[in-house]
């Protein structure tokens, strides 16, 4: 059986189908005190909650446990070294989800690693979108080459990766 037919069977099983429901408003409990909820409680309640790891150092202690070089990844990943740049430099910089799958791809992840890098970023790879599902088949099939997961991609006419953020 070739990729294509593997990848169709994939997505037949994995697709999950979501109902949106309307938003509906929160409810308040007006018995609590506005006091009770203190600045300073949330801010200590984030410091001590905060991941280790930003989504920009997590990247670059995957690319210095590979003993990769920059250069390799961002060519690799078919993004620009200023993009990349920016992405170094910034600890606080939030790039495209296209651009972290590229980078995940790049780095050859495991599924794990590939979703913890998506999470730093904030992101995730949902079973309910076919550009996700897609992405999680070539991640567990090990297809980590960007032209072959383009072509997967264009056959069920999802956008491509490698675009400039």
């Amino acid at each position: 059986m070739n990729t294509l037919e593997k990848l169709k069977q994939y997505i037949e099983a994995n697709l999950e189908e979501t109902i949106f429901m309307s938003a509906l408003p929160l409810e308040c409990d007006m018995a609590i005190p506005k006091r009770a909820c203190k600045i300073g409680s949330i801010q200590e309640y984030m410091e001590k909650e905060k991941e280790d790891n930003t989504f920009t150092s997590l990247l670059f202690s995957y690319i210095d446990s590979k003993g990769l070089k920059d250069s390799d990844i961002y060519h690799k990943a078919n993004i620009d070294r200023r993009l990349f740049s920016k992405i170094r430099s910034n600890e606080f910089y939030h790039p495209k989800k296209e651009t972290v799958i590229a980078l995940g791809l790049a780095l050859e992840l495991a599924i794990e690693d590939f979703e913890k890098l998506l999470t730093n970023a904030s992101y995730s790879l949902p079973k309910n979108n076919v550009f996700d599902l897609i992405i999680r088949f070539c991640v567990t099939e090990k297809i980590y080459n960007l032209i072959e997961v383009n072509a997967l991609l264009s056959e069920y006419l999802c956008p491509l990766l490698g675009n400039e953020d």
